[in-house]
């Protein structure tokens, strides 16, 4: 099914729902641990199953991670909030409830910015944020029978809902990796869509260019990847339009996302809202947030993404690719900003110094590490040995052909780069007598090249570079090759 057209009659009206697991060793009411993957229905308390006379206790850390979600995301933090029951039954959800918020969240009235359009930036209102525990977990996969593991039953959750902003998959898109990329560096989340620690629910529907009335909505689900919403968006926009410019009407349902196939199926009608029924909790005192617990907590967020690839640009005068490249995750950016902070303490910085370790964490290390599937800290060059490297490059003991070899050997050698270099004799040549006596053979050799060169054809050049750097191994300083060679070719003009 083909995408609607730019110049299409109708508009595409999009909101989100980000569920996002939060980082806390216990559940959000009781201390059972939050394990993933442990076996089924371990994790359990008689709080997490709802047995009565059981009494819920707010996990503390829960509410820090709200709050430091709301303050990245430019929300008002609510001095007093309160849970409330959503009732609903459902197999995975013991306690035919679901402890939410929902009159009076923790965080209101925020926004992110995405890009868009070639660098624009557009503002993604944020409704709410709001704290609440997880349900269990179905598994329909064994048999004819339905199995219900209810470890994952008081997991905490904050839930991020966006106005209906988004005008586009894409932007859509956008939105989704922003606020992924904050729950990793605001360390609330780990951001894992594929096992559904991170999850999204999108709510489309089309009007009329022009119009302010939505049209009728529905909701998407099973989006596991960031790529899937976008490619999910993509065919119910094109569904609906279909339906629409036949003369059909849009149901209000719930759809789930195939991926394998590529198309949205029905998982259950939905043309009345459903009534959850929600009122306050009794078992639960209001949550109360004070000045002074906000701005302890705002002392502790790290720099935001945005402003740090800012100063990436403006500071450093790296490109914009670069400083997006290297401050998409928080772990990047740190062994970036490590290994520089560690370089200047071994070599002159120069304006070029920032461009030369961007080059490297970009290809090399974000290379090795994508495959071998580790994480920056478990790769084996961490930031003290690569600015050692580097700052060998810099003050010309090695060359960039000689670094490549280095680096390869740091890899499985744990020795520090200049014992390594001196080990297999990589020291760079940079004397100027002995570049010379080699160069003086190369054009002793290719006497025709040279006449070749000498005629006005600047491409034999680089040939008889190569020649030189063969002769001596790659040992010889580059830079000096080329500025002795073009010496003497030129000499031989006159």
């Amino acid at each position: 099914m083909g995408l609607s057209k730019p110049n299409s009659a109708f508009e595409p009206i999009i909101g989100l729902e980000v569920h996002a697991q939060l980082l806390t060793l216990s559940k959000a009411f009781c201390s059972c641990p939050t394990t993933f993957g442990s076996d089924p229905n371990t994790n359990v308390c008689p709080v997490c199953l709802g047995l009565p006379g059981c009494l819920p206790v707010l996990n503390r850390k829960v509410v820090e991670f709200a709050i430091r979600m709301g303050l990245a995301t430019n929300c008002t933090i609510a001095p007093h909030s309160i849970f409330a029951r959503k009732n609903y039954f459902y197999p995975d959800l013991p306690k035919g409830y679901q402890i939410s918020q929902y009159e009076e969240p923790i965080c209101s009235d925020g926004f992110v910015e995405i890009e868009v359009n070639g660098g624009s930036r557009k503002r993604i209102g944020i409704t709410r944020i709001h704290m609440e525990e997880d349900a269990g977990k179905s598994i329909h996969d064994v048999g004819v029978e339905t199995l219900v593991d209810v470890n994952r039953c008081g997991v905490p959750l904050i839930e991020i809902v966006s106005e209906p902003d988004i005008r586009s998959p894409r932007e859509a898109y956008h939105y989704v990796w922003k606020i992924r990329q904050l729950v990793k560096y605001l360390g609330v989340c780990d951001g894992n869509m594929e096992e559904g620690s991170l999850r999204c629910d999108a709510n489309v529907s089309l009007r009329r260019v022009g119009e302010t009335q939505f049209g009728t909505k529905t909701e998407v689900k099973n989006m596991n990847s960031v790529r899937n919403v976008e490619r999910a968006l993509e065919y119910e926009i094109s569904r609906q339009l279909a339906l629409l410019n036949d003369g059909g009407a849009v149901i209000q349902e719930t759809l789930l996302w195939d991926a394998d196939r590529g198309v949205t199926h029905s998982m259950r009608g939905k043309e009345e809202a459903h009534d959850y029924r929600y009122f306050p909790d009794p078992d639960l005192v209001p949550v109360l947030v004070d000045e002074k617990w906000k701005e302890e907590i705002h002392r502790t967020l790290p720099e935001h993404p945005t402003t740090r690839r800012e100063r990436f640009v403006d500071a450093l005068g790296l490109p914009l690719y670069d400083a997006d490249v290297l401050t998409a995750e928080k772990e990047i950016a740190d062994y970036f900003e490590e290994t520089l902070k560690l370089l200047s303490q071994r070599a002159e910085m120069k304006s070029e110094s920032a461009k030369l370790a961007s080059n490297w964490v970009m290809t090399d290390v974000l290379r090795v590490v994508s495959e071998q599937k580790i994480s920056l800290q478990d790769f084996p060059v961490q930031p003290h040995r690569l600015a050692s490297m580097i700052a060998l490059i810099m003050d010309g003991t090695i060359s960039g052909k000689i670094a490549k070899d280095l680096f390869d050997e740091m890899l499985k050698n744990p020795a520090e780069p200049k014992v390594i270099v001196e080990k297999y004799g990589w020291v760079q040549i940079s004397d100027t007598s002995a570049i010379e006596r080699e160069i003086e053979e190369v054009l002793q050799a290719n006497q025709s090249q040279v006449a070749t060169y000498l005629g006005g054809s600047q491409k034999v050049f680089g040939f008889l570079v190569g020649e030189t750097m063969k002769r001596m191994k790659g040992k010889a300083n580059p830079k000096l090759v080329n500025e002795i060679l073009k010496t003497r070719l030129e000499a031989k003009r006159t």
